[in-house]
């Protein structure tokens, strides 16, 4: 048997783009032979997944489970729509949803626990998926919250399947009121933030950077009116109080009647938010704008010499 050398290895992982583990294994496998190894990780999905991991991947779905007084929240992401309608990855981003209420939302934790009902992990399970249906697919982010007494509401938007679409909200409500009457509330809060878009829960939440950068702009531009000192300071403060009615939640006009402000609905429910969160699909992934005509062209030789 050849020695397995680290120059070999090095050689198999730059012809596959196989991880380095993987590709030890497979020259042990092969008996040092390289195309053998190629071969043994073309088998076993590994050379194929590598070889798409450093594609865009910016559709999938999210996916959101929930147990008692806990919901989880997770984007899986994929190259292409079409993937968002295959059974085994819908499966696929529900299991994950449904680990993360006991694992967290650390992403890495995630990848690393086991899959349910296999013997490996979910990094592995990955992999796998990726060898059957051909494309890239990342596990992007999680999020969890529980509470101490209340729900954890869940709003799914574009969905494919229950707990399954393209936005997902979770919204942590505090109170001893009546369950029912809670989960409603939070779902409606969630339809809420799907539309609005809020950044922060609270003025206390809000972003100094973005608050500075925020009351920079307000002042150049009340500035500009000419007007006196005094006046300018009360312009700014009043276009400050109209930023926060825009990026915080609980200072947000109530969607539902156009009138309330979200915090007037939620004490009036005798509820208190602890969190929220709001994943859309895709959002802030730079994709790639192909031209499809180019792409035809090329792949049918045509323009070349």
């Amino acid at each position: 048997m050849a020695e397995i050398t680290a120059a070999l290895i090095r050689e198999l992982r730059e012809s596959s783009g196989a991880g380095m583990m993987d590709c030890k294994k497979a020259l042990v496998e092969a008996e040092g032979n390289m195309e053998a190894a190629i071969d043994w990780l073309r088998k076993k999905g590994l050379a194929a997944a590598a070889k798409k991991s450093g594609r865009i991947a910016a559709e999938g779905l999210v996916g959101v489970a929930t147990g008692p007084q806990i919901a989880a929240m997770v984007e899986v992401n994929a190259e292409t729509d079409f993937v968002a309608r295959n059974e085994n990855f819908q499966n696929f981003v529900a299991e994950v949803a449904g680990l993360a209420l006991s694992v967290g939302e650390d992403v890495e934790a995630i990848k690393a626990a086991q899959y349910p009902g296999t013997q490996h992990s979910v990094t592995e399970e990955l992999t796998r998926l990726i060898a059957t249906i051909g494309e890239n697919m990342t596990i992007r982010r999680a999020r969890v919250f529980t509470v101490s007494e209340g729900t954890v509401a869940t709003y799914m938007h574009q969905a494919v399947k229950p707990g399954l679409g393209k936005i997902g909200v979770l919204v942590a409500v505090e109170s001893s009121s009546e369950l029912e009457a809670l989960q409603v509330l939070g779902r409606q809060i969630g339809m809420h933030v799907a539309a609005t878009r809020p950044d922060a829960l609270d003025i206390d939440a809000v972003d100094p950077a973005a608050l500075v950068r925020e009351r920079a702009v307000l002042s150049e531009q009340a500035a500009a009116s000419g007007k006196p000192p005094a006046v300018i300071e009360k312009m700014v403060e009043g276009r400050i109080r109209k930023f926060y009615e825009e990026v915080v939640l609980l200072e947000q006009v109530w969607v539902h009647d156009g009138e309330s402000r979200v915090r007037e609905v939620v004490k009036k429910a005798g509820a208190k938010l602890t969190g929220f969160a709001r994943f859309q699909l895709g959002e802030g992934i730079e994709k790639e704008a192909g031209d499809f005509a180019a792409e035809v062209a090329a792949a049918a030789g045509i323009g070349k010499a």
